[in-house]
């Protein structure tokens, strides 16, 4: 049987949940920057599915380790010990500077964990009062969908319909240090932020937020925790967002490009001692930590590391801002970002960035809108000089002309 783009639009619309409205581009095959659609149109790819790509699609060092793994060994359990896991440790360990991982499938997931392990050591080592821990979060954070998490949204289409919520959450303005000392108290347990706010539209805090913040908690004996799901793995032009500030999480939260688009894997990296307090039987994942994941999150960390692609997100990055700053556009409100993490947020007259987003699609470009009115743009990381230079051709076509 053969479809039409439209047939798999239609068969999706009837069967599936419509919990995502996608643009209406049929996609079956991607290598590097490039994705074609079922009818062998070309586009590159400007969200490398929310910075899970960040190595490229189907990166051929990243699928030989899929295909070599997957002969050999692909899951086990936790029940017994595997020959992939210890190297993913000791690897991941060195590259980023951490002393215990935990390893899990989602970032949603990493998430949940990292709340509980900082819960569990609030009242294990800090003293916390049983049942008292309080964990501060920042406005318009995004940190997952699940139902813990979506209960400290401030998004009221991610929260709305879903309560009753947990308590133990307290919510500041993101970017504000003197909101965040405020709401400090002897019950904190953790600090859970961004350093840049992805589903936000790529809000940057104020330079010295980050560094002003692991200051409190290291005063309050508090858990830093960074969710860098988004922002890690070379995505800012840096491994990790938080280097931009030289500071250090005692939590860091990674996903997406850990397996370069592969395989879902995700890690909480720690200190010994907040890892240090989960005994066998109280935290788990039937597929966290398995062989296959860990050989292929090891593969696609080494290309990451070894092709320079952490390197060139920070010259492509700089070379697409300054571009898109450079435009002459009565649209465009703004243009932020930090490597090859952008946003173009347009003026309200401009009537949404979806349309232009849809106009995009049409000249070869995917990406996608955030916040009604914000264009995010997040190539793989592995986007060339000329690629930058034709991509900007496609976006000075569309974003200089009046929407119609």
């Amino acid at each position: 049987m053969s479809f039409d783009p439209q047939d798999y639009i239609s068969i999706e619309h009837e069967l599936g949940a419509h919990n995502y409205k996608p643009l209406d581009v049929v996609l079956s095959r991607g290598e590097g920057v490039w994705l074609w659609d079922t009818d062998g149109n070309k586009y590159l790819d400007c969200l490398a599915a929310y910075s899970a790509v960040n190595q490229g699609h189907c990166h051929p060092k990243i699928r030989d380790a899929m295909i070599a793994q997957s002969q050999k060994l692909t899951l086990t359990s936790r029940a017994f010990r595997n020959d992939q896991l210890a190297p993913f440790y000791e690897e991941l360990c060195a590259l980023t500077n951490s002393h215990k991982v935990l390893p899990m499938n989602s970032g949603a997931e990493a998430v949940e964990s990292a709340v509980k392990v900082v819960r569990k050591w609030g009242y294990e080592v800090k003293g916390v009062a049983e049942n008292r821990a309080e964990i501060i979060v920042c406005s318009e954070n995004f940190h997952g969908r699940t139902l813990a998490i979506v209960g400290f949204s401030t998004d009221p289409s991610a929260r709305r319909g879903f309560g009753p919520f947990a308590p133990g959450f307290k919510v500041v303005p993101f970017g504000d240090a003197d909101a965040m000392r405020a709401a400090i108290t002897d019950n904190t347990v953790a600090v859970l932020i961004e350093p840049i706010q992805g589903e936000a539209g790529v809000v940057i805090p104020p330079d010295g937020y980050l560094r002003a913040v692991r200051e409190l908690c290291s005063d309050n004996n508090v858990v830093f925790i960074l969710d860098e799901i988004q922002t890690g793995l070379g995505r800012t032009g840096k491994l990790l967002a938080e280097e931009h500030e030289s500071v250090e999480a005692d939590l860091t939260l990674i996903g997406k490009a850990l397996s370069g688009g592969f395989y879902p894997v995700s890690a909480v990296l720690s200190n010994s001692e907040v890892l240090g307090v989960l005994q066998p039987g109280e935290h788990g994942s039937t597929f966290g930590g398995n062989p296959l994941a860990c050989a292929i999150a090891r593969a696609a960390l080494k290309v990451l590391v070894e092709e320079g692609m952490i390197e060139n997100a920070e010259k492509m990055g700089a070379r697409f801002q300054s571009a898109l700053k450079g435009l002459r556009s009565n649209i465009v409100k703004e243009v932020r970002g930090r490597g090859l993490m952008i946003a173009v947020e347009l003026q309200a007259e401009a009537g949404g960035a979806r349309h232009y987003c849809e106009a995009l699609k049409d000249r070869g470009i995917l990406c996608k809108e955030t916040h009604i009115d914000t264009i995010r743009i997040a190539p793989p990381l592995v986007i060339t000089q000329g690629e930058v230079d034709w991509a900007m051709e496609q976006f000075s076509a569309v974003l200089t002309q009046t929407r119609h």
